[in-house]
């Protein structure tokens, strides 16, 4: 029988950030972490999870799709008991929010 070995929250909040790699917006071959999509990720000691995020427009097609795929990945690390992910336009997100390595990877930089 195997154990769950504890993790300290900041471990599963980087484990989180790591799960939030896998997240893609369909248009654009960047994951949301390196968009600068994701304002805040918070971790409980009981294991839930809640992301604040946005998403590139506020009408962008895909804005019920990528708040679940955030809370499935999520779901996906054992120490996640539950999994939020709250959408917000403000501020609302412009290119500058994105990483070098996301510039770089669409031609911005």
């Amino acid at each position: 029988m195997e154990t769950v070995t504890k993790v300290t929250i900041e471990e599963l909040e980087e484990k989180a950030y790591e799960k939030l790699r896998e997240v893609f917006d369909p248009e654009i071959p960047v994951n949301i972490v390196e968009l600068g999509l994701i304002y805040d990720l918070t971790v409980a000691e009981n294991g839930e999870v809640a992301v604040i995020m946005t998403l590139t427009a506020p009408n962008c097609p895909v804005a019920d799709q990528i708040p679940r795929d955030v809370e499935m990945k999520l779901m996906e690390l054992e120490e996640v008991t539950d999994a939020k992910a709250i959408l917000t336009f403000d501020p609302p997100w412009d290119i500058s929010m994105m990483s070098d390595e996301a510039k770089l990877e669409l031609g911005f930089l």
